[in-house]
C-alpha cells in the first residue's frame, strides 16, 4: 500500500483530526511501557474523551493482548486502514496484521519507517480528543520518526522503574524530547513496590527511586509511583484494561493520576 494512492484530504484520515497527541515514552524495555499506554488511554476514555491508541513498538506490540484482541484483522477501506474498536478505543497496531503472535519481524529500517508512515498518515482515525502512542523503547528510528510524522506533539509520558539502572536509560527520553521540542508532562515510576493483594501495604522490591530523581534532575513533574499488583498481571494477560475493572483499587488510581496533566491540556 502506498501513502500516495490514498486521497490524504479525507475527512477524518491522518492525525489532522486529532486534538491531542500523547506519546508514551522510555529509554529502556520491560518497563510496563504498554501498561501504561493502555490504562492512560482508557482512563481518558472513562472520562467521556474520543481516544485512539496507536502501538508503533513494532517487534514487541503488546496492545492487543492487553485489550483481549488477539489477531483480530484490520479493515481497509480504499486502501485506508480502518482502526480496530475496542473498550471505547479505536486502536492499531501491528498485532493485528500478523497471521501468528508468535512471528518475528525481521525488518530492516525502510519497512518499519513506511509502516510507522501509514499508522500515522493512512489510518482513518476520525475526529479525536487525543491520541497515545506507545512508542518502542529506545530513542532511536522508530521514536523519532513518530515525532516527526505527527509534526505536533503535546506531550510525553515517560515511564521508568525505581532501579539507578533503568532510569539511566529512561532519562535519555527525556533528553530526547527536550531536543526534539517535545513537551515533557511528567515521569511515572511503575512497578513502584510490590502491592500486598490482601491488605494492600505495598513492600518495597527495587532499591532507588528512579521516577522522582528523573523527573527532579530535569525539572519536569513526577506523576507517582505504581506498585507492582498481581491483578494488573491477570488484566493484562486476560485483556482487561485494569483501570476499569479495578477502578476502585489504590494501584488504578495511581495509574489514574497518570492522565491528570493530558487532562489538563483540554482546559
Amino acid at each position: 500500500m502506498s501513502p500516495d494512492t490514498a486521497d490524504t484530504k479525507a475527512i477524518g484520515l491522518g492525525t489532522d483530526s486529532v486534538a491531542h497527541r500523547i506519546l508514551v515514552l522510555s529509554g529502556k524495555g520491560g518497563v510496563g511501557k504498554s501498561t501504561v499506554a493502555v490504562n492512560l488511554a482508557v482512563s481518558l476514555s472513562m472520562q467521556g474523551k474520543s481516544v485512539g491508541l496507536l502501538d508503533v513498538d513494532i517487534h514487541g506490540p503488546s496492545v492487543p493482548m492487553m485489550l483481549g484482541l488477539g489477531l483480530e484483522g484490520v479493515e481497509t477501506r480504499d486502501e485506508v486502514l480502518i482502526p480496530v474498536e475496542c473498550a471505547g478505543l479505536k486502536v492499531m497496531s501491528v498485532g493485528f496484521l500478523l497471521r501468528n503472535t508468535d512471528d518475528a519481524l525481521i525488518w530492516r529500517g525502510p519497512m518499519k519507517m513506511n509502516l510507522i508512515n501509514q499508522f500515522v498518515k493512512q489510518v482513518e482515525w476520525g475526529n479525536l480528543d487525543y491520541l497515545v502512542v506507545d512508542c518502542p523503547p529506545g530513542t532511536g528510528d522508530e521514536p523519532l520518526s513518530v515525532v516527526q510524522l505527527l509534526e505536533r506533539v503535546d506531550g510525553a509520558i515517560i515511564v521508568t522503574t525505581p532501579q539507578k539502572v533503568a532510569a539511566a536509560d529512561v532519562r535519555k527520553s527525556v533528553d530526547f524530547c527536550l531536543k526534539l521540542g517535545v513537551p515533557v508532562l511528567g515521569v511515572v515510576e511503575n512497578m513502584s513496590g510490590f502491592a500486598c493483594p490482601r491488605c494492600g501495604e505495598v513492600t518495597q522490591i527495587f532499591r532507588g527511586t528512579g521516577g522522582e530523581d528523573t523527573a527532579r534532575a530535569y525539572s519536569v513533574p513526577f506523576l507517582g509511583r505504581i506498585p507492582i499488583d498481581p491483578a494488573i498481571v491477570e488484566s493484562g494477560d486476560d485483556g482487561r484494561p485494569f483501570v476499569y475493572h479495578y477502578g476502585k483499587s489504590a494501584t488504578a488510581k495511581a495509574m489514574e493520576a497518570v492522565a491528570e496533566p493530558v487532562l489538563a491540556l483540554s482546559d
